[in-house]
């Protein structure tokens, strides 16, 4: 497949399964989780679904994630016309909490500048 079409590809995933966490799961836990982006293999059997959250376990919220694979799944091959409906693994984003952690750092420079 072309990078155009799987960039299609990841766009449909990632707002289809925004969808199914935000009207069909009854688990409160997976209902805090941001979708961030997809990444389909070439070959379509993967999906690495990145998420965030603001709830600091993450590790519980992978858990939950990986218990609900088969519903999120079965649902987005009812959604999109696909041949073959990717696996989906579940990844942890760390680029927003980097993005913090830059954030403070320059923070805490430009208060030591201004402090002397």
């Amino acid at each position: 497949m072309n990078s155009v079409k799987i960039e299609r590809l990841n766009n449909l995933v990632l707002a289809e399964l925004s969808k199914i966490i935000f009207k069909e799961i009854k688990n409160p836990l997976i209902k805090t989780i941001t979708l961030t982006a997809v990444e389909i293999t070439n070959d379509l059997s993967f999906a690495k679904v990145y998420f965030t959250c603001m709830n600091n376990d993450k590790d519980k919220l992978l858990q939950e994630l990986n218990d609900a694979k088969g519903f999120l799944r079965t649902k987005l091959a009812e959604n999109i016309d696909i041949r073959h409906t990717p696996e989906l693994v579940f990844v942890y984003d760390e680029s927003i909490d980097y993005g913090l952690n830059i954030e403070r750092i320059i923070q805490k420079i430009h208060e030591e500048e201004k402090n002397g």
